[in-house]
């Protein structure tokens, strides 16, 4: 694997995990053991377990599970390392060799090799359904090399693929399953090389695993499996956990942290993460289509205000895509939209907005979305915009917003991160990118922005390059960004090995059960 300046990078971004607090206790030290059953409260149905047509950041808990990834990022860094590919190396910057790690096999028996990978890869950057696309942009070609090796031809040079191959994009479905799917089936019978073989799938209510026994990680998984309860309403989850019927709930909401610390037997993790709620805009849509509305809309939220009432204090302002602890943050960025409802209501008039105009924003139905909803409404009516929101469940409102139907001129939801911040901005902020609601196109200096901050692994280089991006972003208002929200998971005391990582998406590598 190239030795890379990455790792000066990431070693920034480790401190953002410094203070994390576990109930007060150390992680567990006993041996390790198999057995059990992990229950664990979700708190949405996934849009689909085919990571290339899935849509919602909340599917990668159930993911992660089925699929292993051709590299994988540390749990504190988020710095790549290796998963199915065993190494990496630029022969030069616009060739990236991945060699495979042999003896893998997908949960049907189909060998994992250069074939298979360059099938996976192939389709998600080809294929009409597929909703990754944007992460392989730069990806020009793939040819298998050796038996266990592909090559990968690059259009530009592109630092930032070893840690995409780590996400949607790194994972790996058995082409015999795909071949076979003609009819989507792959979405609701999942087929991957990950720790767990998917079982069964009761749609909204329950999703079941069980160990790969065949699992290529020595000793891996521990638990026999995990049964996921599909439980929106979060206050139920949570009663679940406490109440014993399920081991653990993460995505809790700040405001179930004192009460879950009440109980003996749970303990509790909180700490920072890239998670940020935020309003994405469909700029090709009308209020939108008109910067200054974009630009009124950011002054007129008190991101403050709305993180002690909707979010019990339990995150960070956000007024760009990147958290403070961030190596790529822009303090100048994160100072051009502070509270200013009088900026807020002259942007407005010259912009010609008719005062009390509705706004339709696609929302969540559950309790905690529908809170933060009523907040930001109350804010917005006093700069004279009327906001309403359009409710459904996660997966549903997604698919709206997103997909064909371009429902409403907003989504009020998360970013969940990524573990390369340019693959944030490429995704959201790029013409076709399935994050660009209105697929709508952006100026060029953005997208030259996005590539520069790909072309290097220098630390400072890329740094510059994402102020620039970043920049222009908020210049453009193509977002308005709330608050990153603090990871808070609840867990019966049996479960142990548990570790946080920066990305806020639960992984359970380590994850076992004590009698």
């Amino acid at each position: 694997m190239a030795q890379t300046t990455r790792r000066e990078v990431m070693a920034l971004i480790s401190g953002a995990l410094a203070g994390v607090t576990l109930g007060g206790e150390a992680f567990a030290q006993a041996t390790p053991k198999r057995g059990g059953t992990l229950r664990i409260s979700a708190p949405a149905n996934p849009s689909s377990l085919d990571p290339a047509t899935g849509g919602a950041g909340s599917d990668h808990a159930f993911l992660f599970t089925m699929y292993d990834t051709l590299t994988e990022w540390d749990f504190e860094t988020l710095k790549p390392k290796p998963g199915l590919a065993e190494s990496w190396s630029f022969s030069d910057p616009t060739t990236l060799v991945l060699n495979i790690r042999s003896g893998v096999s997908f949960h049907d028996g189909t060998p994992l090799d250069a074939e298979a990978v360059k099938f996976n890869l192939e389709r998600n950057k080809s294929d009409p359904k597929s909703n990754i696309k944007a992460d392989l942009a730069a990806m020009d070609s793939v040819a298998v090399t050796g038996p266990m090796q592909v090559t990968l031809k690059l259009n530009t040079p592109d630092a930032a693929l070893p840690g995409i191959l780590s996400d949607r994009a790194g994972m790996m479905v058995s082409p015999a399953a795909l071949k076979a799917s003609s009819a989507g089936n792959v979405t609701r019978t999942p087929v991957g090389a990950g720790a767990y073989v998917f079982v069964s799938w009761a749609d909204g209510e329950k999703i079941v695993v069980k160990r790969h026994e065949k699992y290529w990680k020595p000793n891996r998984p521990y638990p026999d499996g995990i049964e996921f309860s599909i439980i929106p309403e979060l206050t139920t989850g949570a009663r679940s956990v406490t109440a014993g019927q399920n081991d653990l709930i993460y995505q809790l909401p700040p405001r179930q942290k004192a009460i879950v610390e009440r109980v003996s037997s749970v303990k509790v993790f909180n700490g920072p993460t890239l998670y940020v709620f935020q309003i994405f805009l469909n700029w090709a849509k009308p209020p939108f289509d008109n910067l200054k509305v974009r630009q009124a809309f950011n002054f007129a939220v008190d991101r403050e205000s709305f993180v002690k009432a909707a979010l019990a204090g339990l995150a960070e302002p956000a007024y760009m895509n990147l958290p403070k602890a961030h190596w790529a943050y822009d303090k100048s960025v994160a100072a051009l939209y502070p509270y200013d409802p009088d900026k807020a209501r002259k942007l407005l008039a010259e912009a010609g907005f008719k005062e009390g105009s509705v706004i339709e924003i696609v929302g969540y139905n559950d309790q905690d979305s529908v809170q933060r909803q009523e907040i930001l409404i109350e804010q917005f009516r006093k700069v004279g915009m009327n906001i309403k929101f359009l409710n459904a469940p996660i997966a549903e409102a997604s698919a709206a917003f997103f997909g064909a139907e371009k429902r409403g001129s907003g989504i009020l939801a998360a970013w969940t991160g990524r573990p390369d911040p340019s693959l944030t901005y490429s995704l959201m902020f790029t013409k076709d990118a399935y994050y660009n609601g209105g697929r709508a196109p952006v100026p060029t200096e953005l997208d030259e922005a996005i590539k520069a901050s790909r072309a290097s692994e220098d630390v400072e280089v890329r740094r510059k390059a994402f102020s620039t991006v970043q920049r222009l972003v908020m210049e453009n208002a193509f977002v308005l960004p709330l608050a990153f929200q603090f990871e808070l998971v609840a867990m019966n005391k049996k479960v142990q090995g548990y570790r946080p990582n920066l990305l806020g998406k639960p992984k359970y590598d380590d994850v076992w059960l004590e009698s």
